[in-house]
């Protein structure tokens, strides 16, 4: 059954230029409709707590969570076969993010669940282990998942197919693309510091639309988390109403029934908080992705940083080596030099040091130029698809933060129409006093 499906989805491979022919399938950005996710029903169906040993041989828990997936084709014959499962921890889907990061620098990777729990409101746990956490988790699993498998270029990456069919044996096809070479190299570069002089101005504008995201998405967090406070204090203080109902409805022979009766739906009302704001915390988790979505999109535009970086230095080393041609051929020095200095002092060099030298110079002057080119490729082909998947992430962000904040809306007009049909029915009991 996985065979069938990964001669389908070996059929074409994206290029990309960190990418090597044999890891993704050829052609550019492919249509939507030829995304892995067309083939192949992905779920991740549910979590499992574990024990073992480390690295240091120290006991330790972790959760494991159950990806199954079965062929399109086979649903939509009718025949509904059996998923395929395998048991994933969470460092392996950080692995697997972290291979997609440094293969296509260009693309606005979705981002993983929060590790452990942040901005969560006070009154749940932020216990990793605490099962609500988890189950959140496991969803936020499950879209990461496909939203990879659902991307024009990501969802036909061979490793991905990998991750999702093979239990043993991906991690090693991982090493050997030699991701983590790259990944430190360029972390090297971006840890030093330098200037880009002539940066791509739409990257560098949606750069500075990121950082606008994450303070707006922050700030709605927090402002959430407030709301949720009061939400809470004004439910709980229900309860208040609840119990002296009930001790009130002990010492009255008339009116105790109504009493109590109205006791009752405050006690009920105060505590359906607790499962209300687990209910909200899945509208959170859906801001916090767009909240790790910014950095990822910064990142994209840092990455394009780099590559003009490189090549405005390389054009910037092509250019002295042209000129230490011109001088070392006219004899004339246009700039202050130690090699000047010495030439004044002690003469010029033997014709034959000299030719020997500007041969030299040919050669490295040769090789900068196709530096220079094969740099000026590389970043005008990152600037192109990083705008190119810049407007697709846009499109999906409108389309997802409007889902989320109209539910949001939703849930909330739903909990105040509760609210009056408790004290509707509260008035009620006090009618029947």
């Amino acid at each position: 059954m996985a065979e069938d499906i990964k001669e389908e989805s070996v059929v074409s491979t994206v290029e990309s230029d960190q990418a090597t022919p044999d890891r993704t399938l050829n052609n550019a950005m492919l249509i939507e409709g030829a995304c892995l996710l067309r083939r192949m029903e992905i779920c991740v169906a549910e979590a499992e707590k574990r024990s073992g040993k480390n690295a240091v041989s120290m006991q330790e828990t972790f959760t494991v969570y159950l990806v199954e997936t079965r062929p399109m084709d086979a649903i939509a014959e009718g025949r509904n076969p059996p998923p395929d499962s395998l048991w994933r921890r969470y460092s392996e889907f950080e692995l697997l993010r972290n291979y997609l990061i440094v293969t296509y620098p260009y693309i606005v990777l979705p981002p993983l669940p929060e590790k452990r729990a942040e901005f969560v409101w006070h009154k749940l746990s932020a216990d990793n282990m605490d099962p609500d956490f988890v189950e959140r988790r496991r969803i936020g699993l499950e879209n990461f998942l496909l939203r990879v498998a659902s991307h024009p270029v990501l969802s036909n990456d061979e490793i991905l197919y990998h991750f999702l069919t093979k239990e043993h044996g991906w991690k090693e096809q991982v090493n050997e693309t030699g991701f983590q070479a790259k990944a430190d190299s360029r972390l090297r570069a971006l840890s030093a510091t330098f200037r880009v002089r002539s940066p791509h101005s739409h990257l560098v504008e949606k750069k500075h639309y990121s950082d606008g995201l994450q303070s707006h998405m922050s700030q709605l967090l927090r402002a959430r988390t407030r709301v949720a406070d009061r939400l809470y204090a004004v439910y709980k203080v229900h309860g208040n109403y609840g119990r002296i109902f009930s001790e009130w409805s002990a010492i009255e022979k008339e009116m105790g029934d109504g009493l109590q009766s109205a006791g009752h739906h405050m006690d009920a009302y105060a505590a359906s908080i607790d499962d209300i704001l687990e209910e909200e915390e899945h509208y959170a988790d859906q801001l916090k992705e767009y909240l790790s979505y910014a950095e990822a999109l910064r990142a994209v535009c840092r990455k394009h940083e780099l590559s003009q970086f490189e090549l405005e230095m390389a054009s910037q080393d092509l250019i002295s080596k042209k000129q230490q041609r011109e001088e070392l051929a006219t004899g004339i020095v246009r700039t202050f030099s130690l090699k000047g200095m010495t030439n004044k002092l002690f003469g010029q060099e033997a014709p034959e040091h000299r030719e020997a030298k500007l041969n030299l110079l040919e050669e490295l002057i040769a090789e900068g130029e196709e530096t220079v080119k094969e740099k000026t490729a590389e970043c005008e082909e990152h600037a192109e698809k990083a705008w190119a998947d810049i407007l697709r992430f846009k499109d999906q962000k409108n389309k997802d933060l409007q889902e989320a904040l109209i539910n949001y809306a939703l849930m909330q007009i739903n909990m105040c129409k509760k609210g009056i049909q408790v004290w509707t029915n509260a008035r009620e009991c006090f009618l029947k006093m």
